[in-house]
């Protein structure tokens, strides 16, 4: 009999939601309350969540930041799976940049750890940002899938999301607010699909990485 179990390593790079999820300031906490309950008689436990789209590990749309552009429940799913490399960008002052990239070959998703220790349980505001000439570089280089721990790849305080906007202008995906404490820098399987939103902005993600084969 075979066994359901993979007999590659797998990590979950995702956050848990849960009601002190830290959340952009401003945006919508995360919420849940049972609404049907075993312990008051109903057959079964049923829940309500409350959040924003951009709780927790999270895909970005293209809507997200171009009015008129595809919602989540129209992104294509490729990006989202297949072979990518995990850069270890801990120690980079300011921002990613091109110089940060010596050792990236033909990859076709990034995923950046900036984070010393994941803020689990505070909201931070110093992430490490992308400069967006980095993007632009990594365009050429064919990556269409940009990772990140922070929680944007624009800095907290920007208002003309230039990150963004180099992913918009070459069709790119972006993923936020990854968990990879415990992943070495390296080559994986990426599997981050996001929830088909109509209308979304975003999809939250179950993102996990596996052991090459």
């Amino acid at each position: 009999m075979s066994s359901w179990k993979s007999t590659r390593r797998i990590w979950d790079i995702s956050q848990t939601l849960r009601p002190d999820l830290p959340v952009w300031p401003g945006d919508t906490r995360f919420g849940f309350e049972r609404t049907w309950r075993m312990d008051e008689g109903s057959p079964v436990n049923v829940g309500r969540m409350t959040m924003s789209t951009h709780s927790g590990t999270h895909a970005d749309a293209p809507l997200h930041y171009a009015q008129g552009a595809l919602d989540a429940a129209s992104m294509e799913i490729d990006p989202y799976i297949g072979t990518c490399l995990v850069v270890d960008a801990r120690g980079v002052n300011g921002a990613i940049d091109i110089a940060d990239l010596p050792h990236i070959d033909s990859a076709d998703r990034v995923l950046f750890r900036t984070w010393g220790s994941f803020p689990h349980d505070e909201w931070r505001s110093d992430w490490l940002p992308i400069a967006a000439e980095t993007i632009e570089w990594l365009a050429l280089q064919g990556v269409k899938l940009i990772g990140t721990d922070a929680p944007s790849v624009d800095p907290q305080e920007s208002k003309t999301m230039d990150a963004h906007h180099a992913v918009l202008k070459h069709d790119m995906r972006i993923l936020e607010g990854l968990v990879l404490d415990d992943v070495d820098e390296g080559r994986y399987e990426l599997v981050a699909l996001p929830l088909k939103v109509g209308g979304g902005d975003a999809g939250l993600c179950r993102a996990i990485l596996r052991e090459m084969a």
